[in-house]
């Protein structure tokens, strides 16, 4: 199943990406089921973020507050992997939580799009669309 992504988002996305580098940035997906409509960025508050990335708690919370408020929906999240390649890490499969969110993996100008499923990770395609 492709996901439909708002043609911003991932000019977005790239942009937070080479803002952050070396550290690896990271950011909240919001819109529908199997569309991307917008991201937030947010703060990379893990210890070690030129290698992991913990999304700011607050921002989170903010987002699903806004959510249950009629906002977009929280769908994934996305982050970068400055010195790694567009698909999930190690130890990202070992943060996987099965929840069916997506994920959108960057590197360099290379994206890879997931789903987190309870099976573990799971790539999908992904069509840009007019916002």
């Amino acid at each position: 199943m492709d996901i439909k992504v708002a043609s911003g988002v991932i000019d977005r996305i790239l942009r937070e990406a080479g803002k952050a580098h070396p550290r690896e940035a990271c950011g909240i997906l919001l819109g529908e089921v199997d569309r991307i409509s917008d991201c937030v960025a947010t703060r990379n508050v893990h210890p070690a973020p030129a290698t992991h990335f913990e999304i700011d708690p607050q921002a989170l919370i903010d987002a699903h507050r806004a959510a249950r408020k009629g906002g977009p929906q929280v769908i994934g999240y996305y982050h970068s992997h400055p010195e790694g390649d567009a698909r999930p890490s190690k130890t990202d499969r070992a943060m996987s939580s099965g929840d069916g969110r997506i994920w959108v993996i960057v590197a360099g100008q290379e994206i890879g799009v997931c789903r987190d499923d309870p099976d573990g990770f799971t790539e999908v395609s992904y069509a840009v669309v007019d916002e």
